[in-house]
């Protein structure tokens, strides 16, 4: 009888102690077995970058709003010879321009060879940033205020008008053949629609001027200003600080959302 009541406390002993373990934790790597091949399951999207605060965005328009105005984008606007390419339009696809300054300097000879016309206060303003749909694409917006004067040295200013232009880039991740993540330029052109051109100062009797010339410089602005400001950008691009790079990079690769705050 003592052995059998040994015997059954030792059950009980091996029982309770059985129900305690069933309650705790198994060690890692036991428990019901993995498929044939496969770990543990990581997080999703386990190494990428986030920017949960919208701070990547916003140093990414800095770097490059800071690298345009560093690379001289607005001496390069200044320096656009307006006046050359208006008068050499006979014969090119501004061929219209020929005509108006044959008209005009027929009708007021003194502005003969003595017409001034140039791009005068270029201004850099606050660049714009969205995310393409499928979240592979940077949409950059570069908008660019300045002045157009026309003067002669006898007359002096006879119109200034204030001139408004966006200049839109795509920015494209792409990874070379050693794996390194870098943004490249895709398309860069001037925004339809967005060319502003006002009068802010003018005699009325010019009106018919302001008009011929308002059409030549639709015609020709964008694309002067498009070709000083997107190998500009495309310049940029590859100068940028490479740890924000390869951030921004990688979440476009994935089609990740990058936060930009409006």
């Amino acid at each position: 009888m003592l052995l059998v009541g040994s015997l059954v406390v030792l059950c009980g002993l091996l029982a309770q102690s059985s129900a305690q373990l069933a309650g705790l934790p198994l060690p890692l790597g036991q428990g019901l077995p993995l498929p044939q091949g496969q770990g543990l399951p990581l997080p999703l999207n386990q190494g990428l970058p986030s920017d949960p605060t919208g701070h990547l965005a916003g140093s990414f328009t800095d770097a490059l709003s800071g690298g345009l105005l560093s690379g001289g984008l607005l001496g390069n606007l200044e320096n656009i010879p307006l006046l050359d390419i208006v008068k050499s339009g006979g014969g090119t696809s501004y061929g219209l321009v020929g005509g108006l300054l044959g008209k005009l300097t027929s009708s007021i000879p003194f502005l003969n060879n003595i017409l001034d016309l140039k791009i005068t206060d270029p201004q850099l303003l606050e660049l714009g940033l969205v995310q393409s749909p499928d979240g592979h694409r940077l949409y950059v917006t570069i908008p660019l205020g300045f002045m157009v004067k026309v003067k002669t040295p006898l007359v002096g200013s006879l119109l200034e008008l204030a001139v408004k232009l966006n200049i839109t880039s795509e920015v494209l991740a792409v990874k070379n053949n050693q794996g390194r993540v870098h943004l490249v330029l895709g398309d860069c052109t001037h925004s339809p629609g967005s060319l502003q051109i006002i009068l802010l100062d003018g005699s009325t009797p010019l009106q018919s001027f302001l008009d011929s010339l308002t059409v030549i410089l639709t015609k020709v602005l964008p694309d002067l200003v498009q070709g000083k400001v997107c190998p500009l950008v495309n310049a940029v691009l590859s100068h940028l600080d490479v740890t924000m790079v390869h951030d921004i990079a990688e979440l476009l690769i994935h089609g990740l959302k990058i936060v930009i705050k409006v």
